[in-house]
């Protein structure tokens, strides 16, 4: 019996070893890692200059409180990253995680609008569905009712708008008239609540776990910051899955050449080599809100040497394995490969992504868009199925987290064409016996 307790008492295998786009377990079993764990090992496990440029840090330093010493580690790769952002965005403050690097990039943001004598501005308006972080902060800028129903009482909820989700409404994702229109219920909200106490808008470049690799319609980043200049509201995306070369770009936001205020990062920072993540932001916000008094917000081991010579040692990798490139080429086969998925298998209604971050949707009916029934938990059903095989994928549920069900394929992007061959084949089988099931079920009723 473990003492250990996580989401569900599900039991998996011991780990053994990882290597690559490989895991194995103690009794010899290969895996493919085909989600990077949680979209996090970008570079692949056991990267050696990874491992070494951590050993060097060990055997200075694991540990120096930022209030104590500066660290060459941290201002590496503080310089590092400052010079991979859009212009401007120069300010790095290092966490530990995702949730961590929201909760900064917001409370950020409100220091500086107290900084700028805009005090009345508090509200981060976000989207449903979306997922920003776990604890109560992020939570509350999260719209995913499975996940924030049971702590509402405990939080100040924030205003959400619609995701852009023009598959299921019918429209036409490449049209920038249907970008303008999801865009546009974002000045709607702002002017609901009063532009004077919106603060800031929050949002992932493209969506992420909660809506399964949504991709933007054309012209609704362009959009919407210009909607967030015209209201001095502050632009935060949340990179945390996006960044760090995951969908073919260093940021995700690239693709569409947006620039926002704030970035938080994480996952793919880290690499899953140590957790780390980090805030890149305006000097002009941090240069207000340190002349106030400065941010007054930290954690233990915002910084941490040992972190930080891990996450310039996975940058380095990224950009000497030219990683970003090889994301784009291969998340364009996948996808390929996937929508060939499609047209064999009646159940699948959906696929999309960018890079190596790509999904697929199961529908009951591809012409009303009906989801499987809930009580199926067909998405974690496909999960476990996928994994007696050797396949690792990840998936969550599509609508508000209460209904509709999708396959996150993102392997780590070292991948070549063998591993997307290796995928593919293992998604066929595995969809070959869901199905199977599935039919069998809606049968019994």
């Amino acid at each position: 019996m473990s003492n250990l307790f996580y989401q569900s008492g599900n039991k998996r295998p011991m780990l053994d070893r990882a290597h690559g786009v490989y895991m194995w377990d103690q009794d010899g079993k290969r895996y493919l890692d085909g989600s990077s764990g949680a979209m996090v090992c970008n570079i692949g496990h056991s990267n050696p200059q990874v491992l070494a440029a951590m050993q060097r840090q060990m055997e200075k330093s694991t540990f120096g409180y930022r209030l104590h010493f500066e660290t060459e580690a941290s201002e590496a790769l503080a310089k590092k990253l400052a010079g991979l952002m859009p212009d401007g965005l120069n300010k790095v403050f290092f966490v530990s995680g995702g949730s961590e690097a929201v909760e900064s990039a917001m409370k950020l943001a409100r220091q500086n609008a107290i900084a700028t004598d805009n005090a009345t501005r508090w509200k981060v308006i976000s989207r449903s569905p979306s997922y920003h972080g776990c604890t109560l902060g992020a939570l509350a800028v999260t719209g995913y009712a499975t996940l924030t129903n049971p702590f509402a009482p405990m939080m100040q909820e924030m205003p959400k708008i619609p995701a852009p989700r023009a598959y299921l409404d019918g429209l036409d994702p490449n049209d920038p008239a249907t970008g303008a229109y999801y865009a546009d219920m974002l000045e709607t909200q702002i002017l609901h609540e009063g532009a004077e106490t919106v603060l800031a808008f929050l949002v992932e470049p493209i969506g992420g776990a909660s809506t399964g690799a949504l991709v933007p319609p054309a012209g609704y980043l362009e959009r919407i910051r210009e909607i967030c200049d015209h209201y001095g509201v502050l632009l935060i995306l949340d990179e945390v899955m996006t960044g760090a070369g995951r969908t073919g770009k260093f940021l995700g936001c690239e693709h569409w050449s947006v620039r926002p205020d704030i970035v938080a990062m994480s996952k793919g920072l880290g690499a899953g080599y140590m957790p780390l993540g980090a805030v890149i932001a305006d000097e002009k916000i941090v240069n207000a809100v340190m002349a106030n008094g400065g941010f007054a917000h930290g954690f233990t081991y915002a910084g941490n040497p040992l972190a930080c010579a891990a996450g310039l040692a996975v940058v380095k990798e990224i950009e000497a394995q030219d990683l970003c490139t090889n994301a784009a080429l291969m998340g364009e086969k996948l996808i390929a490969r996937l929508n060939g998925l499609m047209q064999k298998h009646e159940l699948i209604g959906d696929v999309r992504g960018k890079g190596l971050l790509t999904a697929f949707e199961f529908m009951a009916d591809r012409d009303s868009k009906a989801p499987l029934p809930p009580h199926l938990n067909a998405h974690q059903k496909f999960v476990d199925m996928a994994y007696e095989r050797g396949l690792i994928v990840y998936s969550r549920r599509t609508r508000d987290g209460l209904a509709g069900d999708h396959i996150l394929v993102c392997p780590p992007l070292i991948v070549d064409n063998d591993h997307i061959d290796e995928i593919i084949t293992g998604l066929d089988a595995t969809l070959v016996e869901f199905t199977r099931y599935i039919h069998m079920q809606m049968k019994a009723g």
